[in-house]
């Protein structure tokens, strides 16, 4: 039998239809750029179980159809980024009273281009044209990058069926943030949580009971000090679930870890947290609600420090904006990555359809003085809310002592690089220097530590008022 005898309407000459007899696990990359090609172009069909150039029908008995199934899926998950929409289904035909089965796969053309084929950890675009799959050319790929710009990862339709039995966290997350209410199905629908078949879109994947996927990561840490790269990690612990499940995780982790202090006064006293709960939430929902899930490798980065908290989320500002450290949080205009993400929030009450949250963040700290402001600043990668710490009475004082990359220095000492840290940005006595490192000003810090660093050139000084005042050399170090 052929093809052609059990799929009704097969254009058995097109250039978007491709067969493979079985998936050959020797040569991955030869059947999976078909997809890449497929995807990048303009869509097309993948039969598994069909031979090639003859079209003849070679099948599966439904064990093995499902196992080529199984293999596919995974080979596709961990090769091809982002995941082309895809639809996959079985084809059942009889030969000689015995049952068969072919593997069909849809492919439209990717809303998001171009998809990547990264094989040991070597990237590869590709393009089908007239039956064949080449190299995307320069222009192809400039091309394919300008028409899907603005795509967001989270309204694309996977190929996961709706499950009602699955959101239990979702709806208990409702309920708790709507005095009890229900969510309905019909609040559900008119989000957009699945399309008119009863698929999942990309979004509605992570708000799963049994999500546990990399999209959702996030790594927890406390520093015993004010840097990273210059202090003692007092722990780091990582955490993959659902949106739901990592909301509540990282407000946890904090929640335990977090100092609290009082204020005394006259009828009573006054509890304070480090971070204020609402101003905490704020910022976790917010990292959650804008990040740019596109981004595979990365995670929600939670850093505690002596003097602050800095709640990180992958890529930038929406849209290409950039903005260094400021604090004028509520001057900040914040634009939706993440439409459907956004909306479920919304609807659970814990996120403004205005996206008010940087407002609320600063209505917490309006009482606070100067050190105890919190800001926001981003990189073209990553952004990063920094809440300032209200029981440590001398604020942000250290918050700008940067980690350090640098060459060892000859003879160096283990306060090398709490030294260049210190003196990155600012000049300092020595004096300050031996405070900061929390030893004496001595004969040894001055000649084995500081004299040591001038010598190699890490240190320069400069004598006013006979105070003697030591800044790093920038050339000689690097930020990480």
């Amino acid at each position: 039998m052929y093809l052609d005898e059990i799929v009704e309407g097969l254009q058995i000459e097109s250039d978007k239809l491709e067969c493979k007899s079985i998936l050959n696990r020797e040569d991955v990359v030869g059947w999976l750029k078909s997809i890449a090609g497929f995807a990048n172009a303009s869509g097309g069909e993948f039969y598994i179980g069909v031979e090639d150039k003859t079209n003849k029908l070679i099948g599966f008995d439904r064990k093995t159809a499902d196992n080529e199934r199984n293999y596919f899926n995974n080979q596709v998950n961990e090769h091809l980024v982002p995941r082309p929409q895809m639809n996959i289904s079985f084809i059942r035909y009889e030969i000689r009273s015995s049952e068969r089965f072919i593997i069909k796969v849809k492919i439209p053309e990717s809303a998001v281009k171009p998809v990547i084929l990264k094989y040991r950890n070597i990237p590869a675009i590709f393009m089908r044209r007239d039956g064949f799959t080449n190299g995307a050319t320069y222009e192809e790929i400039i091309e394919m990058s300008v028409k899907s710009k603005n795509t967001q990862y989270d309204i694309l339709v996977s190929d996961e069926k709706y499950d009602s039995s699955k959101i239990s966290d979702l709806r208990k997350f409702y309920s708790e943030h709507n005095d009890g209410k229900i969510l309905k199905e019909k609040a559900l629908q008119s989000l957009g949580f699945y399309n008119g078949n009863g698929y999942l879109l990309n979004g509605a994947i992570l708000f799963l009971d049994d999500y546990d996927g990399k999209k959702t990561e996030v790594q927890c840490s406390v520093f015993s000090g004010f840097t990273k790269g210059s202090e003692r990690i007092v722990t780091i612990n990582r955490f993959n679930g659902n949106l739901i499940a990592s909301i509540e995780y990282i407000i946890d982790f904090i929640n335990q870890r977090m100092n609290h202090s009082l204020i005394k006064l006259e009828d009573g006293r006054k509890n304070i947290d480090a971070y204020p709960k609402r101003a905490l939430f704020e910022g976790v929902i917010n990292a959650v609600a804008h990040r740019d899930y596109f981004l595979d490798g990365t995670q929600i980065q939670i850093d505690m420090f002596k003097d602050r908290l800095e709640i990180s989320s992958p890529g930038g500002f929406y849209r290409g904006e950039k903005i260094g450290k400021t604090y004028d949080l509520s001057g900040i205009i914040s634009k939706r990555r993440n439409e459907l993400i956004t909306g479920v929030l919304v609807a659970c009450n814990v996120m403004e359809a205005a996206v008010t949250g940087f407002d609320k963040i600063i209505e917490e700290y309006t009482d606070t003085d100067e050190k105890h402001k919190p800001y926001v600043y981003s990189s073209s990668d990553h952004f990063t809310l920094v809440l300032p710490d209200l029981t440590y009475d001398a604020g942000l004082e250290n918050s700008n002592i940067p980690a350090l990359v640098f060459v060892p220095v000859p003879n160096g000492t283990e306060f090398d690089e709490k030294v260049l840290s210190y003196c990155y940005y600012k000049s300092h006595k020595v004096s300050d220097i031996a405070e900061y490192l929390g030893i004496s000003d001595s004969t040894y810090l001055r000649k084995k530590v500081i004299g040591n660093l001038e010598t190699n050139g890490y240190l320069e000084k400069n004598k006013v008022s006979r105070a003697m005042f030591y800044r790093t050399k920038l050339e000689m170090v690097t930020l990480k």
